[in-house]
């Protein structure tokens, strides 16, 4: 389905010839159009912040449609944080969140869309993905898990299978939160530097990194191939978190007031009932 999505810095896929190094991950365009600096960007967060609670409401009284919000970034990419600002404040009931690692013995005994299926969101929800079944044609890919000739078949399941959950009323929204290797050198530094967060830091990361030019390239396939008009791929310039929380979260409403989700009419007479 086409939308009039709005003007931000994120790119929708929409070629096959595509190429992720057109995106400047440091791209503040078209927001600095509008704001001068990134205090201004508060309020507008905000107030969609707000928009986005009223609108999960009505998606959750009238229980007909669901969305579901694809999140894929490199390590460092920022996925957790704007999840927690986008969602900051909607009623944990109407959302549902899944976070896919390492496939378990019984799922990998399973077709590779099997776990995935079961965490998509019931009618009425917001599902949340950080990380997806595009690991699945991703670190795969990367690590030579599988070929070139598997993962175009699996381009095909992945497309069938969001066409599938379209048709039966969830509307898919996927993001690349893109990032550029120097930004993710000063994050993983700073997870170093700084005892709270040392956490984070997995020294697997560092041997991921170095293969950072092979994901650029399966990342840059994968988007070619599963962008499609019922379930787009954006590109989100996300060196600067603000620019990128702002972006999907105008992108996300969008489509929610196009859903024009509406509470259900009562199935009794108002105007008889009395409170005593």
């Amino acid at each position: 389905m086409k939308v009039n999505y709005p003007e931000t810095p994120a790119v929708q896929v929409r070629h096959k010839s595509f190429k992720l190094a057109d995106v400047d991950p440091d791209s503040e365009k078209p927001f600095k159009h509008r704001l001068t600096n990134q205090d201004e960007a508060h309020p507008f967060m905000d107030a969609l912040r707000h928009r986005l609670c009223e609108l999960q409401e009505l998606l959750y009284a009238e229980h007909r449609h669901s969305i579901l919000l694809v999140f894929q970034a490199m390590d460092t990419g920022g996925k957790d944080g704007l999840i927690e600002n986008l969602l900051t404040g909607v009623n944990p009931a109407g959302v549902q969140v899944a976070n896919f690692k390492a496939p378990s013995t019984d799922e990998l005994n399973h077709d590779f869309l099997w776990r995935i299926h079961a965490q998509t969101p019931k009618r009425g929800r917001i599902g949340v993905f950080n990380r997806s079944h595009y690991e699945d044609v991703l670190i795969t890919r990367v690590h030579g898990l599988i070929d070139d000739d598997t993962a175009r078949q699996r381009f095909e399941d992945i497309n069938n299978f969001e066409q599938l959950l379209t048709r039966n009323g969830t509307r898919v929204l996927k993001f690349f939160l893109h990032i550029s290797k120097d930004e993710q050198a000063e994050r993983l530094q700073a997870r170093l530097d700084d005892p709270t967060k040392n956490w984070k830091f997995d020294p697997n990361d560092l041997k991921e990194r170095a293969l950072w030019d092979d994901y650029q390239r399966v990342y840059e396939d994968a988007l070619r191939h599963c962008s499609t008009d019922d379930a787009p791929w954006f590109v989100v310039p996300a060196n600067h978190k603000w620019v990128r929380d702002l972006a999907i979260a105008e992108i996300v409403v969008a489509v929610l007031e196009e859903m024009n989700p509406k509470p259900p009419k009562p199935n009794f007479d108002v105007s008889a009932q009395v409170i005593v």
